[in-house]
């Protein structure tokens, strides 16, 4: 055997290793995650992955910089605003198992019509696996990730639950997590307290809530008042 045929064998053997640890970081890794879905059938997570990357962002320029967040329970966040959310995020989320597909499908014609990115078409199971095990960065590889994920959300709590933890750690202003922090932030009341329009208000700033903390629009009115007409009609879990 010669010296280039056994440097071609040991590389060969060195890269099947490489390709079976990385197999194994990776089941181990989903793993995991699966193991921390199933323990939020009860327990909550002390803080999304989102939340972990905005505070160590903001620790950066204050060191004694926070979050604002009070995870509460179902029962005590307003079905006003469950109906909110749902109208301006994802209309048919009693229905799907994760994924909208006609809802993906109006994104990208938008999108096309458009010439840019304008929709996202995420259902809020979507939006919850990226919040809790994501980073905000995007990349083919995250929106798998997010991919797999929803369906482990889907899989094993139920809408009810999901909802629940999607409200508690969505982001609603700067430094603002969950529905009870915002209710005190923007009006001074618990969350089970807020009005239709109070609650329209809030799913509306949804997709930008930084930028809407503190800026206040007709763009953001009139949606707010779509969202409000919508309420009715939308089915909560």
């Amino acid at each position: 055997m010669t010296a280039a045929t056994r440097s071609a064998r040991s590389s060969r053997f060195r890269l099947k290793y490489l390709l079976i640890a990385m197999l194994v970081l990776v089941i181990s890794w989903h793993l995991w995650a699966f193991m921390q879905v199933l323990s939020w059938r009860h327990d909550t997570p002390a803080m999304s992955a989102f939340m972990l990357q905005d505070l160590q962002n903001r620790q950066l320029s204050n060191p004694n910089a926070d979050l604002s967040q009070h995870v509460v329970a179902y029962d005590h966040i307003s079905p006003r605003l469950k109906r909110a959310v749902i109208a301006a995020e994802d209309a048919s989320f009693v229905q799907h198992h994760g994924f909208d597909l006609d809802g993906i499908q109006l994104a990208l014609e938008k999108n096309l019509k458009a010439g840019r990115i304008r929709a996202g078409g995420s259902t809020i199971t979507q939006q919850l696996a990226k919040n809790l095990f994501l980073s905000g960065e995007r990349s083919l590889w995250r929106k798998v990730e997010e991919s797999v994920f929803t369906v482990m959300l889907e899989a094993t709590l139920s809408k009810q639950r999901i909802l629940e933890l999607y409200l508690n750690y969505a982001e609603w202003g700067n430094g603002i997590y969950g529905a009870e922090a915002a209710a005190r932030h923007y009006y001074g009341i618990p969350a089970s307290m807020l009005s239709v329009r109070q609650a329209a208000r809030l799913a509306a700033i949804l997709p930008n809530p930084r930028y809407y903390d503190g800026h206040h629009t007709r763009w953001i009115a009139r949606r707010t008042h779509t969202i409000a007409r919508y309420m009715p009609m939308v089915l909560i879990p």
